[in-house]
């Protein structure tokens, strides 16, 4: 296909991804935003009163940038996992995938999805975030940057899960069980300077907690790690689950019955 062509598909793709999850809102973008404001109380208000500061900031300061990215990546994750799962449940992606189009568009068409369901979820949580707290971004560049590399390896982990489901019960089980248990324990709610040195070591081998403490650090300054260290742990995860993803389109497993 040439390349206008497949602009068209990709840009055909991206629309009906957007207006999927734009037409349904009340259980894409308002579970999250109402999950959020309860967090902001709870453990903000509430609890973060008694904790006092952390990092030389309020606990409502610091805790927002971990919620606001555990609401980005959860909800990147879950637009292409139910999206591209649901296109194979009823068949119709293998009307794409004998189709001229390129698997390359056809990725990025349900990824890119992805992607602007996170950042419309970040954005209303930043919004809900200022009813509770001051916040002013240090470093926009960076934290724009890894709003979308973020937005992008859930989005591509979100299609890999939906690939391997055979049910509508299987897209629930990474969520669950890894990826609910990895976000809260990747910094969201504490520094890991809090941490015996035992767990402290232990925590660095979760992926999340470089994403939280990055974009942490685009917002207050502040980060437990490395920031280039962090970008560059995203940017090998992001190569390994594209290229992956390319394999699984390629190959037609599990997508062809």
């Amino acid at each position: 296909m040439s390349l206008s062509t497949e602009l068209v598909a990709f840009s055909t793709i991206v629309r009906k991804e957007a207006r999927r999850f734009l037409r349904i809102w009340s259980q894409t973008l308002l579970p999250p935003a109402i999950s959020m404001a309860l967090y902001f109380v709870i453990f903000g208000q509430l609890i973060g009163s008694r904790i006092g500061s952390m990092g030389g900031f309020s606990y409502m300061q610091f805790m927002v940038p971990g919620l606001i990215m555990m609401a980005v990546l959860t909800n990147a994750y879950s637009n292409v996992v139910s999206s591209f799962f649901g296109a194979k449940f009823q068949r119709h992606i293998e009307e794409l995938l004998v189709s001229p189009t390129s698997n390359h568009t056809i990725l990025l068409g349900f990824v890119v999805g992805g992607i602007l369901r996170g950042i419309c979820v970040g954005a209303i949580v930043t919004v809900l975030s200022l009813f509770f707290s001051h916040l002013h971004i240090q470093h926009p560049l960076i934290t724009l940057t890894i709003l979308l590399l973020t937005s992008l390896l859930f989005s591509l982990a979100g299609f890999i899960n939906a690939v391997y489901a055979n049910n509508f019960d299987d897209i629930s089980i990474v969520p669950t069980f890894v990826l609910t248990p990895l976000t809260y324990l990747g910094g969201v709610f504490y520094s890991i300077e809090l941490l015996p040195p035992f767990w402290a070591n232990l925590s660095r081998f979760n992926p999340i907690l470089y994403i939280v403490n990055a974009f942490r650090y685009g917002f207050l300054g502040v980060s437990d790690v490395n920031i280039w260290f962090a970008f560059g742990i995203v940017l090998v995860f992001i190569v390994v689950a594209y290229a992956y993803s390319m394999y699984l389109l390629s190959s037609g497993k599990r997508l062809r019955s």
